[in-house]
């Protein structure tokens, strides 16, 4: 069993590759995302999420705030979380800030949603960037439920993954999933040293051949822990060298 993340030793000397946690360069990273209208995507520990953009982002009043969509849903579950993580892209970077101690503002027909102004902020490659085929001695799994029958427990094989999503193989005897389902709680448990705990979103099923004796699962991680995505970093640049030393061999 893979030891969990937070007994995990952290390389603290690669922790700058991901993270920022200057207040004027959040500021200015944040201003990007307000002045570009970028989509963001907020999600709750209890797996609700809402779609937003950012209003703005105020380090000096310590305040960030959102405009929302018209009529959503989960607005009022999300605020009562009280925390959410806050998950878009801005060129071919994946930003990834948590914020807290939520509240809803009314402006005549407006209404917007301010958080405390976060602390730090994570960026990552898009998941483009590089995708890799875990070592077979590895043996990597993704353990969930079923999203349409909770009590079953899943152990799903990993085909490949890249920082922002990943492959899971499903065998034919398992009842299938459809198309944009989300998953949450998910546990990738890649090696001995690698464990992301993430949601996981459904894009497309794919048939791999007649013989496999099942379907390939294409999926995007949903606001995986911080932890877990600089591990998950490490995992594939380790797994790039271990394959370009196999193939000089």
């Amino acid at each position: 069993m893979a030891a969990r993340l937070k007994d995990m030793p952290v390389d603290d000397s690669r922790l700058g590759d991901f993270r920022i946690d200057s207040p004027a360069e959040i500021a200015a990273t944040l201003k990007r995302l307000a002045d570009a209208n970028v989509p963001l995507s907020l999600h709750a520990p209890t797996g609700i999420s809402i779609a937003a953009t950012l209003w703005t982002a105020e380090a000096q009043r310590g305040l960030v705030s959102f405009s929302l969509l018209p009529n959503e849903t989960q607005l009022d579950a999300l605020v009562e979380c009280d925390e959410a993580t806050v998950v878009g892209y801005l060129d071919s970077i994946r930003l990834q800030f948590d914020v807290n101690h939520l509240v809803l503002v009314h402006r005549g027909s407006h209404t917007a949603l301010n958080a405390a102004f976060p602390g730090e902020l994570f960026r990552f490659q898009r998941r483009s960037g590089f995708r890799v085929q875990p070592l077979v001695r590895s043996a990597p799994v993704a353990t969930l439920r079923h999203p349409m029958i909770p009590d079953m427990q899943l152990g799903l094989r990993v085909l490949d993954v890249s920082i922002g999503g990943c492959a899971l193989f499903l065998p034919h005897d398992v009842p299938p999933l459809d198309p944009g389902v989300l998953m949450n709680g998910v546990v990738l448990d890649l090696d001995a040293d690698t464990r992301v705990m993430t949601g996981l979103r459904l894009q497309h099923v794919t048939s791999i051949n007649p013989d496999s004796g099942g379907v390939r699962l294409g999926c995007e991680m949903v606001a995986p822990q911080a932890d877990g995505l600089r591990a998950l970093q490490r995992y594939i640049d380790q797994t790039q060298k271990r394959r370009r030393m196999l193939t000089l061999d």
